[in-house]
């Protein structure tokens, strides 16, 4: 077991007063197999009340408003929370049985269409299908597609923007971690396999030291069905391991933004983001 304290500070600082806003963040993790929630909050500044709710994707949503002038908006997200590795159980699926089970879940079937953001290009397409017709498994092509687009991208910031597609960072070959995400779920998608986007945040270090704290990150990776939601991190090539916190998932990230919010004023907005990460034990 590995217990992190993750800290992740956004907000807006107006360029005038803003009258009102009205926001939705989605930045606590929540329990499942890989990890236990001990602690989580999220406080914000000017203070609001909250209400809370799962979205259609099962992530915890903080909804709040301000209804009073504010220069700025400070929401600050703290969460206490064991992560753990463990392996996927049971066999992968052949193709004939991923059908059978694209056909009786929504759920599944609903991670098989392609979005705006993952929509792949042609070279993208052949890839996909190149891969799938290598393999009889299902994991066994999920798996060289994630490690293709890992190997071929590189991790930089300021090549795209929040906006960018699938298919403005495959030519370019470089991206941050959500452009990685996005491409790799276009390939997995055109190759028949369903897979969805997930938002959580990655302590930068294999085996971080107690009591240290770093500058973390809010980070995205990828889960693919093949008889179970199986994850890996095609940015890094490496599997789902005590590092990684887990938030949500969506179809891709504007699913699964950490904070949204529409605000009523005549001024530009700009947006702050801190991570810190201290292992505690």
């Amino acid at each position: 077991m590995t217990r992190l304290k993750i800290v992740h500070r956004t907000g807006f600082q107006y360029a005038s007063p803003a009258t009102a806003s009205y926001n939705e963040a989605r930045m606590l993790p929540r329990t499942q197999d890989r990890q236990l929630v001990l602690q989580a909050r999220v406080d914000t500044s000017p203070a609001t009340h909250p209400s809370t709710y799962n979205d259609y994707w099962g992530t915890p949503v903080t909804a709040f408003e301000v209804l009073t002038p504010h220069q700025q908006l400070s929401v600050v997200a703290t969460s206490i929370v064991e992560t753990r590795t463990i392996v996927t159980g049971g066999p992968s699926v052949d193709w004939e049985h991923l059908a059978d089970a694209v056909s009786t879940s929504l759920d599944v079937a609903e991670m098989l269409i392609q979005t705006d953001a993952t929509d792949p290009d042609d070279q993208m397409r052949e890839i996909a299908t190149a891969i799938r017709g290598e393999h009889e498994d299902v994991d066994g092509a999920a798996r060289a597609i994630c490690t293709i687009v890992g190997e071929a991208m590189t991790y930089r910031r300021g090549v795209t923007a929040v906006n960018s597609t699938a298919r403005d960072a495959w030519p370019a070959r470089a991206g941050v971690c959500q452009d990685i995400a996005h491409v790799t779920l276009g390939m997995l998608r055109a190759a028949g396999v369903p897979a969805r986007y997930v938002s959580g945040y990655l302590h930068p270090d294999a085996d971080p030291q107690v009591g240290v704290t770093v500058v973390g990150e809010s980070h995205a990776w990828v889960e693919w069905f093949s008889g179970a939601w199986r994850g890996y991190d095609p940015t890094n090539l490496v599997e789902i391991g005590p590092s990684h916190v887990f938030v949500g998932v969506g179809r891709d990230y504007s699913d699964i933004t950490p904070l949204r919010g529409v605000y009523a004023g005549s001024g530009a907005s700009d947006m702050f983001v801190t991570v810190d990460i201290t292992r505690l034990e």
